[in-house]
């Protein structure tokens, strides 16, 4: 029996399993009982409907991949963790062979967010290493699975050190900047321990980029809201590609908005492995910043390590009031603000300006500090 046959005998009036209220009809309450009939038939229906979104929408077949996000995943490897499958770029550039950037990406989108910055880092670093989130892009999204910022961490640190790398830049964004603070926390610990036997991830350089670093002072979108809802984050499950346009477009500036071929690859990272039923899981990073923030804010504040961000101030999530905090709290540190049409996502909307931005960070810092903060003398 098909699933159409089966459902059926739900659309005829009254269902089979309403016969107990026909009784009550003959018995001078016809009207209260009519009533309750139909508010009953009313509920049962939707419920019906409710599970036919659902079964149609798990059965939507996820969109083609583009040519270049093909490209994208041919040329990426994945690494084991645990269960999962973790994708991730590993590519050799054209700089110094000791210079190693780590890109990571934010939520709800994947490593192919550096492809427009991709070439100009591979003219930089002698080796550009980025990886997919566990719940995002091409790795795994384990349903019901617990999403920690801390596990994000560690399978980071598991990859750098399967691929030999033990000093790296990082270039982080969104969700990759509370990754990368946490990254940062555990380096400066580690810098302090008394055993220096052990070998451990040593960063020379930290760039953010548009991160909710302060919860003081981000704003997640309405979806993102509803997510964090325990009683309506089922419902954002059921997002199509239009909803998702929509609420995702508003994070971009007005004048730099994502092509319709950018919004469908975007969409089609987003559904590669049923990843909207996860989105809510991994969102909980938000309600991570509150609780650890004395210690992700305070790596910031105690770095060695020289700290810079690159921001876009037409940005709904992390708006203005941001870079004030960010230059009060963190007064060592630098900023650079890009053109006020420029919104959360700086390297997509303006990845020349980016480069410019991260490059003339790196020029001024790296001769100076990055002995010290590596740990060489």
């Amino acid at each position: 029996m098909n699933f159409v046959s089966r459902i059926q005998p739900v659309f005829s009036y009254p269902p089979p399993s309403w016969h107990w209220v026909q009784p009550l009809f003959a018995k001078g309450d016809f009207l209260i009982t009519e009533d309750m009939a139909l508010r009953g038939k009313t509920k049962f229906l939707l419920s019906v409907f409710t599970a036919i979104l659902i079964w149609a929408y798990l059965n939507y077949p996820v969109p083609p991949l583009s040519f270049e996000l093909r490209e994208w995943k041919r040329t990426g490897k994945f690494l084991s963790h645990g269960d999962f499958k973790i994708f991730y770029q590993d590519v050799n550039g054209t700089g110094r062979p000791e210079d190693v950037v780590l890109c990571v990406h934010g939520f709800p989108t994947a490593s192919y967010d550096f492809a427009k910055v991709w070439e100009g880092l591979n003219g930089r670093f002698g080796r550009i290493i980025a990886s997919d989130m566990l719940g995002l892009g091409f790795s795994d999204k384990p349903y019901g699975h617990n999403y920690t910022v801390s596990e994000q961490a560690s399978i980071i640190e598991k990859l750098l050190k399967m691929l030999a790398v033990e000093e790296v830049h990082i270039l982080s964004h969104d969700l990759g900047d509370t990754v990368a603070q946490e990254l940062l926390r555990r380096f400066l610990y580690r810098q302090k321990a008394t055993s220096k036997a052990a070998p451990y991830l040593k960063i020379k350089s930290l760039c953010l980029m548009n991160g909710g670093v302060f919860p003081e002072t981000n704003f997640p979108t309405w979806s993102q809201r509803l997510m964090l809802n325990p009683w309506l984050a089922p419902l954002t499950r059921l997002g199509n590609y239009y909803t998702f346009k929509n609420g995702f477009g508003k994070v971009f500036g007005p004048d730099t908005q994502p092509s319709p071929m950018d919004f469908v690859d975007f969409w089609a990272l987003l559904r590669w492995n049923d990843g909207t039923l996860v989105m809510p899981g991994l969102l909980q990073y938000v309600a991570e910043r509150r609780v650890n923030r004395e210690a992700w804010v305070g790596a910031l504040q105690k770095s060695t390590v020289p700290v810079h961000m690159i921001y876009g101030p037409s940005d709904p999530v992390n708006p203005p009031v941001f870079a004030d905090r960010y230059r009060e709290l963190l007064p060592q540190a630098t900023i650079t603000v890009l053109d006020k049409h420029i919104g959360h996502y700086p390297h997509w909307e303006d990845p020349m300006a980016v480069l410019m931005a991260y490059f003339g960070f790196l020029e001024k810092v790296s001769p100076l500090t990055q002995p010290q903060a590596t740990g060489e003398t």
